[in-house]
Protein backbone atom coordinates (compact mmCIF):
# COMPACT_ATOMS: atom_id res chain seq x y z
CA UNK A 1 0.00 0.00 0.00
CA UNK A 2 1.20 3.34 -0.49
CA UNK A 3 0.26 7.13 0.73
CA UNK A 4 0.70 9.77 -1.67
CA UNK A 5 3.17 7.72 -4.10
CA UNK A 6 5.17 6.78 -1.32
CA UNK A 7 5.50 2.75 -0.01
CA UNK A 8 5.21 1.99 3.70
CA UNK A 9 8.72 0.41 2.88
CA UNK A 10 10.16 4.24 2.41
CA UNK A 11 8.39 5.74 4.80
CA UNK A 12 9.35 3.37 7.32
CA UNK A 13 12.83 3.45 6.32
CA UNK A 14 13.13 7.50 6.64
CA UNK A 15 11.96 7.26 10.27
CA UNK A 16 13.50 4.52 11.10
CA UNK A 17 16.82 6.10 9.89
CA UNK A 18 16.09 9.20 12.00
CA UNK A 19 16.23 7.16 15.16
CA UNK A 20 19.02 5.19 14.20
CA UNK A 21 17.14 1.63 13.94
CA UNK A 22 17.96 -1.30 11.89
CA UNK A 23 14.75 -2.79 11.00
CA UNK A 24 13.60 -3.06 7.77
CA UNK A 25 9.78 -3.41 8.34
CA UNK A 26 7.37 -1.37 10.09
CA UNK A 27 3.46 -1.94 9.39
CA UNK A 28 2.07 1.04 10.77
CA UNK A 29 2.82 4.36 9.37
CA UNK A 30 2.13 7.85 9.14
CA UNK A 31 2.43 10.34 6.70
CA UNK A 32 2.58 14.08 6.31
CA UNK A 33 1.85 16.66 3.78
CA UNK A 34 3.73 18.90 2.75
CA UNK A 35 6.64 18.13 5.94
CA UNK A 36 7.83 21.77 6.15
CA UNK A 37 5.27 24.38 6.66
CA UNK A 38 4.45 27.38 8.48
CA UNK A 39 2.59 28.13 11.61
CA UNK A 40 -0.68 29.13 11.40
CA UNK A 41 -1.17 27.21 7.71
CA UNK A 42 -3.06 23.48 7.60
CA UNK A 43 -1.27 19.86 6.84
CA UNK A 44 -2.32 16.67 5.68
CA UNK A 45 -1.71 13.39 7.50
CA UNK A 46 -2.36 10.28 6.61
CA UNK A 47 -2.06 6.77 7.79
CA UNK A 48 -1.76 2.57 7.28
CA UNK A 49 -1.04 -0.61 9.07
CA UNK A 50 -3.56 0.12 12.43
CA UNK A 51 -6.39 -2.24 12.78
CA UNK A 52 -9.58 -2.51 10.97
CA UNK A 53 -11.93 -0.30 11.91
CA UNK A 54 -10.08 1.45 14.68
CA UNK A 55 -10.07 4.63 16.42
CA UNK A 56 -7.11 6.32 16.37
CA UNK A 57 -5.84 9.55 17.73
CA UNK A 58 -3.60 12.13 16.11
CA UNK A 59 -1.28 14.56 18.01
CA UNK A 60 0.88 17.35 17.16
CA UNK A 61 3.61 17.22 19.73
CA UNK A 62 2.02 15.96 22.85
CA UNK A 63 -2.13 17.59 22.07
CA UNK A 64 -4.34 15.34 20.74
CA UNK A 65 -5.56 17.19 17.73
CA UNK A 66 -7.94 14.56 15.99
CA UNK A 67 -9.80 11.22 16.31
CA UNK A 68 -10.20 9.38 13.04
CA UNK A 69 -11.72 5.72 12.24
CA UNK A 70 -9.72 2.97 9.67
CA UNK A 71 -11.43 1.61 7.01
CA UNK A 72 -11.33 -2.21 6.78
CA UNK A 73 -7.68 -2.43 5.74
CA UNK A 74 -6.44 -0.39 8.41
CA UNK A 75 -5.87 2.93 6.96
CA UNK A 76 -7.44 6.11 6.98
CA UNK A 77 -7.53 9.05 4.29
CA UNK A 78 -6.07 12.61 4.66
CA UNK A 79 -6.95 14.45 7.50
CA UNK A 80 -6.06 18.35 7.89
CA UNK A 81 -3.83 19.14 10.91
CA UNK A 82 -3.98 22.72 11.32
CA UNK A 83 -0.46 23.81 12.80
CA UNK A 84 -1.39 25.97 15.20
CA UNK A 85 -0.16 29.91 15.23
CA UNK A 86 2.07 29.72 18.58
CA UNK A 87 4.39 26.82 17.13
CA UNK A 88 7.55 27.75 17.13
CA UNK A 89 9.70 27.27 14.04
CA UNK A 90 11.92 23.90 14.61
CA UNK A 91 11.14 20.41 14.41
CA UNK A 92 7.86 18.75 15.68
CA UNK A 93 6.45 15.72 15.84
CA UNK A 94 2.69 14.00 14.55
CA UNK A 95 2.11 10.71 16.20
CA UNK A 96 -0.82 8.57 15.72
CA UNK A 97 -2.02 5.52 18.25
CA UNK A 98 -4.82 3.27 17.63
CA UNK A 99 -6.63 3.50 20.96
CA UNK A 100 -7.73 -0.56 20.45
CA UNK A 101 -3.81 -1.92 19.11
CA UNK A 102 -2.24 0.29 20.66
CA UNK A 103 -0.21 0.73 17.55
CA UNK A 104 1.84 3.92 16.76
CA UNK A 105 3.81 5.74 13.99
CA UNK A 106 5.49 8.96 13.72
CA UNK A 107 6.38 11.62 11.53
CA UNK A 108 7.98 14.64 11.73
CA UNK A 109 7.36 18.28 10.46
CA UNK A 110 9.43 21.04 10.87
CA UNK A 111 7.82 24.25 11.34
CA UNK A 112 9.05 27.61 9.44
CA UNK A 113 8.76 31.09 8.65
CA UNK A 114 10.61 31.36 5.62
CA UNK A 115 11.59 34.61 3.77
CA UNK A 116 12.32 33.37 0.32
CA UNK A 117 12.36 36.92 -2.08
CA UNK A 118 12.90 40.65 -1.71
CA UNK A 119 9.18 41.65 -1.13
CA UNK A 120 8.58 38.18 0.90
CA UNK A 121 5.91 37.36 -1.39
CA UNK A 122 5.31 38.42 -4.85
CA UNK A 123 2.80 41.00 -4.07
CA UNK A 124 6.14 42.71 -2.50
CA UNK A 125 4.39 43.74 0.86
CA UNK A 126 8.03 42.95 3.21
CA UNK A 127 5.59 41.43 5.75
CA UNK A 128 6.07 38.32 7.42
CA UNK A 129 2.96 37.27 9.34
CA UNK A 130 4.18 34.03 10.42
CA UNK A 131 7.12 35.44 12.45
CA UNK A 132 6.20 34.53 16.32
CA UNK A 133 9.52 34.48 17.86
CA UNK A 134 10.98 38.21 18.03
CA UNK A 135 8.47 40.38 19.31
CA UNK A 136 8.43 44.04 20.06
CA UNK A 137 8.43 43.23 24.11
CA UNK A 138 11.94 40.95 23.53
CA UNK A 139 13.81 42.68 20.34
CA UNK A 140 15.64 44.90 22.47
CA UNK A 141 17.46 41.08 23.19
CA UNK A 142 18.60 40.52 19.85
CA UNK A 143 22.59 40.49 19.36
CA UNK A 144 24.99 38.99 17.00
CA UNK A 145 24.37 35.35 16.70
CA UNK A 146 27.10 35.09 13.37
CA UNK A 147 28.52 37.29 10.98
CA UNK A 148 29.41 35.36 7.69
CA UNK A 149 32.22 37.38 5.10
CA UNK A 150 32.11 37.66 1.60
CA UNK A 151 34.36 39.50 -0.29
CA UNK A 152 32.80 42.42 -1.36
CA UNK A 153 30.25 44.83 -0.10
CA UNK A 154 26.59 43.64 0.34
CA UNK A 155 23.64 45.43 -1.20
CA UNK A 156 21.81 42.39 -2.03
CA UNK A 157 19.09 41.82 0.10
CA UNK A 158 19.15 38.02 1.81
CA UNK A 159 16.51 35.24 1.12
CA UNK A 160 16.29 32.00 3.58
CA UNK A 161 14.83 29.24 2.84
CA UNK A 162 14.76 25.68 4.65
CA UNK A 163 17.61 26.40 7.00
CA UNK A 164 20.01 28.28 4.19
CA UNK A 165 20.57 32.12 3.95
CA UNK A 166 21.24 33.25 0.58
CA UNK A 167 22.72 36.17 -0.38
CA UNK A 168 24.71 38.12 -3.62
CA UNK A 169 27.61 40.18 -3.19
CA UNK A 170 30.17 42.64 -4.98
CA UNK A 171 32.62 40.54 -5.55
CA UNK A 172 30.44 38.45 -8.34
CA UNK A 173 29.29 35.77 -6.46
CA UNK A 174 25.87 34.39 -4.82
CA UNK A 175 26.41 33.02 -1.35
CA UNK A 176 24.42 29.79 0.35
CA UNK A 177 25.17 30.21 4.50
CA UNK A 178 24.06 28.03 6.99
CA UNK A 179 21.67 29.70 9.13
CA UNK A 180 22.47 28.40 12.58
CA UNK A 181 26.37 28.84 12.50
CA UNK A 182 26.60 30.97 9.68
CA UNK A 183 29.21 28.65 8.01
CA UNK A 184 29.59 29.02 3.92
CA UNK A 185 27.85 25.95 2.07
CA UNK A 186 28.28 27.27 -1.48
CA UNK A 187 29.56 30.13 -3.62
CA UNK A 188 28.24 30.38 -7.46
CA UNK A 189 30.13 32.72 -9.62
CA UNK A 190 28.93 35.07 -11.89
CA UNK A 191 30.49 37.51 -14.41
CA UNK A 192 29.17 40.76 -12.39
CA UNK A 193 28.50 41.99 -9.33
CA UNK A 194 25.22 41.11 -7.81
CA UNK A 195 23.18 43.80 -6.20
CA UNK A 196 20.36 42.25 -6.83
CA UNK A 197 18.45 40.02 -4.01
CA UNK A 198 17.65 36.11 -4.28
CA UNK A 199 14.47 34.22 -5.03
CA UNK A 200 14.10 30.99 -4.15
CA UNK A 201 11.83 29.05 -5.60
CA UNK A 202 10.79 25.25 -6.02
CA UNK A 203 14.87 24.62 -4.55
CA UNK A 204 16.20 26.71 -7.38
CA UNK A 205 17.72 30.46 -6.29
CA UNK A 206 17.56 33.48 -9.12
CA UNK A 207 19.23 36.37 -9.04
CA UNK A 208 20.89 38.74 -11.28
CA UNK A 209 24.43 40.04 -12.31
CA UNK A 210 26.20 42.83 -13.59
CA UNK A 211 27.66 41.12 -16.34
CA UNK A 212 23.31 41.56 -17.63
CA UNK A 213 22.14 37.79 -16.89
CA UNK A 214 19.27 36.27 -14.70
CA UNK A 215 20.65 32.99 -13.43
CA UNK A 216 19.28 30.32 -11.83
CA UNK A 217 21.50 27.70 -9.57
CA UNK A 218 20.62 25.06 -7.52
CA UNK A 219 19.60 25.64 -4.34
CA UNK A 220 21.32 22.62 -2.71
CA UNK A 221 23.81 22.53 -4.41
CA UNK A 222 24.89 26.00 -6.07
CA UNK A 223 25.59 24.53 -9.42
CA UNK A 224 24.16 26.70 -12.32
CA UNK A 225 21.12 25.90 -14.33
CA UNK A 226 20.77 28.19 -16.51
CA UNK A 227 21.70 32.01 -17.38
CA UNK A 228 19.33 34.07 -19.22
CA UNK A 229 20.91 37.04 -21.16
CA UNK A 230 19.06 40.74 -21.18
CA UNK A 231 20.54 44.09 -22.94
CA UNK A 232 21.83 45.40 -19.06
CA UNK A 233 22.96 45.40 -15.84
CA UNK A 234 20.41 43.29 -13.68
CA UNK A 235 20.30 44.92 -10.44
CA UNK A 236 16.60 44.04 -10.12
CA UNK A 237 15.31 41.64 -7.70
CA UNK A 238 13.50 38.66 -9.21
CA UNK A 239 9.92 37.65 -8.80
CA UNK A 240 9.00 34.28 -9.49
CA UNK A 241 5.10 33.41 -10.10
CA UNK A 242 3.21 30.71 -11.52
CA UNK A 243 6.81 29.01 -13.69
CA UNK A 244 7.79 32.42 -14.73
CA UNK A 245 10.98 34.58 -13.20
CA UNK A 246 9.98 38.09 -13.89
CA UNK A 247 13.22 40.72 -13.48
CA UNK A 248 14.06 43.99 -14.88
CA UNK A 249 17.40 45.59 -16.50
CA UNK A 250 19.26 48.37 -17.23
CA UNK A 251 18.03 48.11 -21.00
CA UNK A 252 15.30 49.81 -20.02
CA UNK A 253 13.09 46.35 -20.44
CA UNK A 254 11.32 44.15 -17.93
CA UNK A 255 11.56 40.47 -19.07
CA UNK A 256 9.79 37.39 -18.07
CA UNK A 257 11.79 34.05 -18.18
CA UNK A 258 10.42 30.31 -18.21
CA UNK A 259 11.58 29.65 -14.40
CA UNK A 260 12.45 25.77 -15.37
CA UNK A 261 14.61 26.65 -18.87
CA UNK A 262 15.37 30.03 -18.61
CA UNK A 263 13.78 30.91 -22.21
CA UNK A 264 12.66 34.36 -22.51
CA UNK A 265 9.09 33.94 -22.69
CA UNK A 266 8.39 38.22 -23.51
CA UNK A 267 10.76 41.75 -23.24
CA UNK A 268 8.56 44.72 -22.41
CA UNK A 269 9.97 47.85 -23.17
CA UNK A 270 10.13 51.30 -20.54
CA UNK A 271 11.27 54.63 -20.70
CA UNK A 272 14.61 53.98 -18.09
CA UNK A 273 16.76 51.11 -16.59
CA UNK A 274 14.64 49.05 -14.49
CA UNK A 275 16.26 48.44 -11.27
CA UNK A 276 13.14 48.54 -9.57
CA UNK A 277 12.25 44.92 -8.84
CA UNK A 278 8.62 43.41 -9.52
CA UNK A 279 5.65 42.62 -7.89
CA UNK A 280 3.06 40.34 -9.16
CA UNK A 281 -0.69 40.35 -8.36
CA UNK A 282 -4.03 39.12 -10.37
CA UNK A 283 -1.65 38.28 -13.40
CA UNK A 284 -0.14 41.56 -13.61
CA UNK A 285 3.30 42.99 -13.14
CA UNK A 286 4.31 46.01 -11.98
CA UNK A 287 7.78 47.57 -12.01
CA UNK A 288 9.03 51.53 -11.69
CA UNK A 289 10.94 52.98 -14.22
CA UNK A 290 10.66 56.46 -15.91
CA UNK A 291 6.82 55.79 -14.74
CA UNK A 292 5.27 53.15 -12.77
CA UNK A 293 4.60 50.25 -15.09
CA UNK A 294 1.64 47.76 -15.27
CA UNK A 295 2.04 44.69 -18.00
CA UNK A 296 -0.24 41.82 -18.45
CA UNK A 297 1.72 38.86 -16.71
CA UNK A 298 1.11 36.24 -19.34
CA UNK A 299 2.07 38.47 -22.60
CA UNK A 300 4.23 41.96 -21.65
CA UNK A 301 0.93 43.55 -22.51
CA UNK A 302 1.18 47.38 -21.23
CA UNK A 303 -1.53 48.06 -19.74
CA UNK A 304 -0.97 51.56 -17.88
CA UNK A 305 1.62 53.77 -16.61
CA UNK A 306 1.54 56.55 -13.44
CA UNK A 307 2.95 57.88 -11.03
CA UNK A 308 6.82 59.41 -11.75
CA UNK A 309 10.40 58.05 -12.16
CA UNK A 310 11.12 55.53 -9.65
CA UNK A 311 13.96 52.82 -8.76
CA UNK A 312 11.30 52.12 -5.55
CA UNK A 313 9.66 48.52 -5.97
CA UNK A 314 5.83 48.94 -5.83
CA UNK A 315 3.84 46.98 -3.61
CA UNK A 316 0.46 45.63 -4.20
CA UNK A 317 -2.25 45.27 -1.03
CA UNK A 318 -5.74 45.17 -1.16
CA UNK A 319 -6.25 46.35 -4.90
CA UNK A 320 -4.16 49.27 -4.70
CA UNK A 321 -0.47 49.73 -5.77
CA UNK A 322 2.19 51.70 -3.28
CA UNK A 323 5.61 52.74 -4.73
CA UNK A 324 8.12 56.18 -3.95
CA UNK A 325 9.45 58.28 -6.63
CA UNK A 326 12.45 60.74 -7.19
CA UNK A 327 9.98 63.39 -7.56
CA UNK A 328 9.47 62.73 -3.45
CA UNK A 329 6.08 61.81 -3.50
CA UNK A 330 4.98 58.33 -2.19
CA UNK A 331 1.93 57.17 -4.09
CA UNK A 332 -1.04 55.42 -4.19
CA UNK A 333 -2.06 53.91 -7.35
CA UNK A 334 -5.55 51.86 -8.51
CA UNK A 335 -4.17 48.61 -9.10
CA UNK A 336 -6.59 47.53 -12.17
CA UNK A 337 -6.94 51.20 -13.66
CA UNK A 338 -3.84 53.12 -12.69
CA UNK A 339 -5.78 55.99 -11.19
CA UNK A 340 -4.31 57.84 -8.72
CA UNK A 341 -5.64 57.60 -5.05
CA UNK A 342 -3.31 59.67 -3.05
CA UNK A 343 0.28 60.99 -2.87
CA UNK A 344 2.25 62.23 -0.02
CA UNK A 345 5.59 64.30 -0.28
CA UNK A 346 8.30 64.23 2.39
CA UNK A 347 10.89 66.73 0.50
CA UNK A 348 13.32 63.57 -0.50
CA UNK A 349 13.32 60.84 -2.70
CA UNK A 350 11.97 57.50 -2.08
CA UNK A 351 15.01 54.67 -2.68
CA UNK A 352 13.34 52.47 -0.55
CA UNK A 353 10.38 50.21 -1.32
CA UNK A 354 7.27 50.76 0.96
CA UNK A 355 6.00 48.06 3.06
CA UNK A 356 2.17 47.60 3.74
CA UNK A 357 0.63 45.87 7.13
CA UNK A 358 -2.82 45.76 8.50
CA UNK A 359 -3.39 49.40 7.03
CA UNK A 360 0.03 51.26 7.25
CA UNK A 361 2.43 51.65 4.60
CA UNK A 362 5.99 52.27 5.94
CA UNK A 363 8.96 53.47 3.49
CA UNK A 364 12.12 55.33 4.23
CA UNK A 365 13.12 58.77 3.14
CA UNK A 366 16.36 59.20 1.01
CA UNK A 367 17.03 62.05 3.92
CA UNK A 368 14.73 62.78 6.29
CA UNK A 369 13.61 59.25 8.17
CA UNK A 370 11.69 56.27 8.77
CA UNK A 371 7.98 57.28 7.73
CA UNK A 372 4.37 55.27 8.67
CA UNK A 373 1.33 56.48 6.65
CA UNK A 374 -2.71 55.62 6.30
CA UNK A 375 -3.00 53.49 3.93
CA UNK A 376 -6.27 54.51 2.98
CA UNK A 377 -5.50 58.32 2.95
CA UNK A 378 -1.75 59.04 2.81
CA UNK A 379 -2.04 60.49 6.32
CA UNK A 380 1.19 60.58 7.91
CA UNK A 381 1.45 58.64 11.08
CA UNK A 382 4.69 59.08 12.56
CA UNK A 383 8.10 59.35 11.91
CA UNK A 384 11.63 57.95 12.97
CA UNK A 385 14.54 60.02 12.30
CA UNK A 386 17.89 58.03 13.06
CA UNK A 387 21.17 59.32 13.05
CA UNK A 388 21.97 58.50 9.78
CA UNK A 389 20.86 60.71 6.50
CA UNK A 390 20.49 58.31 4.06
CA UNK A 391 17.85 55.34 3.79
CA UNK A 392 17.94 52.84 1.16
CA UNK A 393 17.24 49.77 2.60
CA UNK A 394 13.81 48.88 2.71
CA UNK A 395 12.10 48.43 5.41
CA UNK A 396 10.68 44.63 7.13
CA UNK A 397 7.92 43.96 9.21
CA UNK A 398 7.20 41.25 11.40
CA UNK A 399 4.63 40.67 15.02
CA UNK A 400 4.34 44.42 15.19
CA UNK A 401 8.37 45.22 14.76
CA UNK A 402 9.48 47.46 11.60
CA UNK A 403 13.15 46.89 10.71
CA UNK A 404 15.44 48.99 8.37
CA UNK A 405 19.23 50.11 7.92
CA UNK A 406 20.89 53.63 7.49
CA UNK A 407 23.78 54.58 5.70
CA UNK A 408 25.33 55.27 9.67
CA UNK A 409 25.81 51.17 9.11
CA UNK A 410 22.99 50.14 11.89
CA UNK A 411 20.21 48.62 11.71
CA UNK A 412 17.17 49.73 13.68
CA UNK A 413 13.89 48.48 14.91
CA UNK A 414 10.90 50.34 15.60
CA UNK A 415 7.44 49.89 17.30
CA UNK A 416 5.58 49.25 14.15
CA UNK A 417 2.01 50.22 16.23
CA UNK A 418 -0.35 52.81 14.20
CA UNK A 419 0.78 55.86 16.34
CA UNK A 420 4.00 54.60 17.93
CA UNK A 421 7.37 54.85 15.68
CA UNK A 422 9.37 53.97 19.10
CA UNK A 423 12.70 53.19 18.72
CA UNK A 424 13.42 49.29 20.03
CA UNK A 425 16.84 48.11 19.50
CA UNK A 426 19.33 48.90 17.01
CA UNK A 427 22.99 47.18 15.87
CA UNK A 428 26.07 48.61 14.32
CA UNK A 429 27.96 46.78 11.79
CA UNK A 430 31.41 47.74 9.79
CA UNK A 431 29.54 49.98 7.04
CA UNK A 432 26.90 51.34 5.53
CA UNK A 433 23.43 49.19 5.47
CA UNK A 434 21.95 49.51 1.90
CA UNK A 435 20.38 45.53 1.98
CA UNK A 436 17.22 45.26 3.16
CA UNK A 437 16.65 42.85 6.70
CA UNK A 438 15.01 39.70 6.30
CA UNK A 439 13.23 38.32 9.34
CA UNK A 440 11.95 34.56 9.84
CA UNK A 441 12.81 31.93 12.36
CA UNK A 442 12.89 34.13 15.24
CA UNK A 443 16.26 35.68 13.24
CA UNK A 444 17.03 39.01 11.28
CA UNK A 445 19.66 39.08 8.56
CA UNK A 446 21.25 42.06 6.93
CA UNK A 447 24.06 42.47 4.71
CA UNK A 448 26.63 45.45 4.96
CA UNK A 449 28.98 47.46 2.95
CA UNK A 450 31.73 46.12 5.52
CA UNK A 451 31.17 42.89 3.38
CA UNK A 452 29.61 40.73 6.32
CA UNK A 453 26.11 39.04 6.24
CA UNK A 454 25.06 39.31 9.94
CA UNK A 455 22.58 37.18 11.48
CA UNK A 456 21.00 38.42 14.69
CA UNK A 457 19.28 36.24 16.85
CA UNK A 458 17.52 36.55 21.02
CA UNK A 459 20.36 36.53 23.42
CA UNK A 460 23.17 36.29 20.90
CA UNK A 461 21.93 33.35 19.32
CA UNK A 462 21.59 30.93 22.65
CA UNK A 463 18.11 30.65 22.77
CA UNK A 464 17.80 30.86 18.75
CA UNK A 465 14.88 28.53 17.29
CA UNK A 466 16.84 27.33 14.68
CA UNK A 467 19.28 25.70 16.56
CA UNK A 468 16.90 23.36 18.15
CA UNK A 469 17.42 20.26 15.37
CA UNK A 470 17.15 16.37 16.31
CA UNK A 471 14.20 16.53 18.83
CA UNK A 472 13.37 13.35 20.21
CA UNK A 473 10.29 12.01 19.27
CA UNK A 474 7.48 12.23 22.16
CA UNK A 475 7.01 8.53 23.83
CA UNK A 476 3.74 6.64 22.99
CA UNK A 477 3.25 5.43 26.11
CA UNK A 478 3.30 8.90 27.69
CA UNK A 479 0.20 10.22 25.17
CA UNK A 480 -2.80 10.40 26.58
CA UNK A 481 -6.07 10.56 24.34
CA UNK A 482 -8.46 13.22 24.56
CA UNK A 483 -12.05 11.16 25.17
CA UNK A 484 -14.17 14.39 24.11
CA UNK A 485 -13.15 14.51 20.40
CA UNK A 486 -15.42 13.69 18.01
CA UNK A 487 -14.62 11.47 14.85
CA UNK A 488 -13.05 13.85 12.36
CA UNK A 489 -13.79 12.70 8.52
CA UNK A 490 -11.31 12.16 5.92
CA UNK A 491 -10.61 15.54 3.70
Amino acid sequence: MTLWGVTKRFAFVTFAGYLGLTTTVLATVVAVYPTIDHPGDTIKVAGTGFGANEAVDVYFDTTDEFLVVTNSSGAFGKHNLPIPASTLPGQHWVTAIGRKSGDAAQALFTASTTWAEHGFTNHGKRDNPWENVVSASNVSSLDVAWAAPTGGAITSSPAYNNGVVYVGSWDDNLYAFNVSTGAQLWKAPTGGPVDSSPAVANGVVYVGSGDDNLYAFNAATGAQLWKAPTGGAVESSPAVANGVAYVGSDDSSLYAFNASTGIQLWKAPTGWNVTSSPAVANGVVYVGSDYLYAFNAATGAQLWTAAGYTTSSPVVANGVVYVGGWDTYLYAINASTGAQLWYTSVGAKWYSSPAVVNGVVYDGSYWYGLYAFNAATGAQLWKAQPSGNFIVSSPAVANGVVYFGSDDGNIYAFDACDYCGYQLWQATTGGAVESSPTVADGMVFVGSDDGNLYAYALNAGKHAIHGKQHIKPPSPAMLHPDYRLQVTLSN
